[in-house]
């Protein structure tokens, strides 16, 4: 790996989900907003790109929860992450589970430079926040991406009501993620993201926003509210 891919790693964000690891699949854990929202998100990336027969790879998979959903659905999946220990996790659960994915410990810029052009389908969903250069994330998923290919990336808004909902009110008062897991400094603005990906030479398709009511405890799917959690679709031309 050369000196530029690792630079764009952060070993405290690493160490975050290292720690956790071992109950990445507990529903009721630290984990359980991911598992809650996983149905959600899933189910979008399919209907946008029906996910069946594809070979599709998942960016910052970290356990494993959206990736074996993809491959319950027909999918042929890969999974990269740099975090060792929820690889193992993600490893043992898909022995478990049945549920064959390939599982690799490289980062997505050395991945593009050894194949290139080889994904139907890319995925990187709430990892973007985590890293010190998303902007090389998004050129790299590019590069592994087949002409036709689509594209996901989802991430938090940069405003003040992302830091009311995604710090105040998800780490300290609902305690839904434990406390740091989200540097509001790294949150990133749609318009931003956008231009990455218009810069990496793909086309921008949709957007849509999530969201969570604290009451119901309902997560939801809008495309009008992308304040705090949005997801991006793109494509690469043919």
């Amino acid at each position: 790996m050369t000196d530029s891919h690792n630079r764009n790693i952060d070993p405290d964000e690493i160490a975050k989900f290292e720690e956790l690891a071992s109950r990445w699949w507990d529903r009721n854990s630290e984990f359980k907003p991911l598992h809650d929202i996983n149905p959600l998100r899933v189910g979008y990336i399919d209907r946008i790109a029906p996910l069946a027969g594809k070979r599709v790879l998942d960016v910052g998979c970290g356990g494993g929860i959206l990736s074996e959903s993809m491959a319950q659905r027909g999918a042929e999946v890969s999974g990269i992450d740099m975090g060792e220990a929820p690889l193992k996790v993600a490893k043992l659960h898909g022995l478990e589970s049945g549920i064959m994915i390939n599982y690799r410990q490289v980062t997505v810029e050395q991945l593009a430079d050894e194949a290139p052009e080889s994904f139907d389908v890319i995925t990187c969903l709430e990892m973007l926040e985590h890293v010190p250069d998303p902007s090389s994330i998004v050129s790299a998923c590019a590069r592994l991406t087949r002409p036709g290919g689509k594209l996901f990336f989802s991430t938090l808004n940069k405003n003040p009501k992302s830091y009311l909902f995604a710090i105040l009110g998800a780490e300290h008062l609902l305690k839904l993620v434990p406390k740091g897991t989200h540097d509001f400094n790294k949150f990133i603005r749609p318009s931003e993201l956008g231009r990455w990906i218009r810069e990496a030479g793909l086309r921008l398709n949709d957007v849509t926003g999530m969201t969570y009511n604290p009451l119901t405890k309902v997560y939801k799917l809008d495309p009008r509210d992308v304040d705090v959690n949005y997801i991006m679709a793109a494509s690469k031309p043919e």
